[in-house]
Parts: structure tokens; sequence; C-alpha cells
């Protein structure tokens, strides 16, 4: 079943696939390593005009590298999670002092990028290197998980040993579009709430659909955003990302009615490095 999986997947890819630029022969490592960075928890519709907008002006990692981490937050925009902004700036310095501005393509080497874990690393030697490796993000896992296992998710929080080793076993020698074809499956057709079973190539052979389709387990209620601090970060960052210099904490007062509340986020932004604290009342994005 492997591999007729791989092949029926693959040629569906070839005509179904989305036409994204950071997938075109010519878009190279870097280009992918930064859709990665931005693809964490935001749809592709975002991430399209930030990284035609971040790749047109950081064409490469020493580029990024020769400018300060707030330029880098500040061109983060609305993408949300700006601490990938941060780690991202790091990534390229670190690619630019240690790797002479090239992108390495062996997971094990990507692994020790600042802000890379298993999947980008993975996605990187996969997409960028044509490597035969297991990319395992969310959409690959409950792909498998239902066509495989019978199951309507993947269970846990990450991959077990044993969950990484059947990935790879499923990867086909040349990989080609394999690895990006099950993850597009995922999200184009074997959705998480509305499945499209009529639209997919393997879905005579899927073990979920033949059990028909046994729920999933009860999942944790996911936290809202509103009212939280995540939200009052983001305002505050907001109001530092569009000025050129640095905000009197009076401005700052003004995003959040809540004191005790916006000067915890305050503080939680100045710990992670998203924001400097200048003087007794200004502060700024990081120089």
């Amino acid at each position: 079943m492997t591999a007729d999986f791989a092949v029926a997947v693959t040629e569906w890819y070839a005509d179904a696939a989305r036409s994204l630029p950071w997938r075109e022969p010519s878009c190279g490592a870097w280009g992918v390593l930064v859709s990665e960075f931005m693809l964490q928890q935001t749809p592709v519709a975002r991430v399209l005009p930030v990284w035609s907008e971040w790749m047109a002006r950081w064409p490469t990692p020493r580029a990024l590298a020769a400018e300060p981490a707030g330029a880098a937050i500040r061109a983060w925009g609305r993408l949300g999670y700006p601490r990938r902004a941060l780690r991202l700036h790091a990534a390229a310095v670190a690619i630019t002092d240690e790797y002479d501005g090239v992108v390495p393509l062996d997971p094990l080497v990507l692994r020790r990028l600042p802000g890379v874990g298993d999947y980008t690393a993975a996605a990187v030697a996969a997409f960028a290197g044509g490597d035969r490796v297991a990319v395992l993000d969310t959409n690959v896992r409950r792909v498998y998980a239902r066509v495989f296992d019978g199951i309507a998710d993947a269970p846990g929080s990450g991959p077990t040993v044993g969950e990484r080793a059947a990935a790879l076993a499923r990867v086909p020698e040349p990989p080609g579009h394999y690895s990006v074809a099950v993850m597009e499956l995922g999200a184009l057709v074997c959705t998480a709430r509305a499945p499209r079973c009529a639209s997919c190539p393997v879905a005579a052979s899927c073990a979920w659909r033949l059990a028909g389709y046994p729920a999933a387990a009860a999942t944790r209620r996911t936290q809202t955003y509103a009212g939280t601090d995540r939200e009052v970060r983001g305002r505050l960052l907001a109001v530092l990302r569009a000025s050129d210099g640095c905000v009197e904490a009076g401005a700052l007062d003004l995003v959040w009615p809540d004191e005790a509340q916006r000067t915890r986020a305050l503080a939680g932004l100045v710990a992670d490095g998203l924001a400097e604290q200048v003087g007794e009342t200004a502060y700024r994005l990081p120089a």
C-alpha cells in the first residue's frame, strides 16, 4: 500500500498543487527557510505578501544579519508570534558567521540554528535539498493517522520515534515531490474539520474512511486571543513597530486600560528581547 500511496499522492499533487513562490526551483534554501518560519501557525494567505516583501529586502541571510533585530520585528508586521522574527534574525546571523552565509542542508546541522526544530530542519532538507527525510507537520501526521492507522488525528503533541520511523519508510527513493505532496493533501483535502474525501486520491484505501470515520478523542480547548496578555503584547508591539525611534511610556499607556496587565505584557516583551527600555520612561524595538 505504501508504494501505491506515494504514487497516487504525487500524481495528484502534480495537478492540484498551489503555485507558491517558495516552491519554485529558483527559490533556494534561504527562501524555503524563511517560509517555514513564517508558516508556523499562520495561514498561507497571510504569509504570502510578507514573505515576498521580506525576500525582496533580504534575499540572503547575510543581508538580514547586517540589520538590527528590530528591523526584522518591524518587517514581521501582523503575522503574530513575533519571537519567530527574532529567531529568524538570529538564524541569519548564525548562518552568516558560521556557514559563510550559505544555508546548510544537513538536518542535523540545520537543527543547531536558532528557532529550527525537527520539522523545520526536515522541511528545508527535503524541499530545498531533495533529501529523503520524514517531514512531519500537523497536516502530514493527520493524513498518515487516517490513511494508515484508521484514526481521525495523530495522538499526542508531537511525533514519537515509532511514528518518525514509519513516516520515513513511506518516503520513496528518489523522494521527488512526495513530502510536499502529502502536506498539500492534508492542507487542501484531508483537512481537520471538513475533509473532502470525494476528491482524495487515496480514499479507496483510507483506513479511517473504511472504518466509518470514528471520531477523534476529545481535545483541550485552546485559549481565546481577546483580552489575553498575547493581545496586549501585540498592541504594544504594533505601536513600537510604527515608530522610527523611541516611544514614551505615556503613549504605550493608551494601548490598554488595565495597568497591571499592560505592565506585565511590556515587561514580557523586554524579557523576550522584542523591545528595549531606553532610560526611565521610553521603549523601542531592539537596536
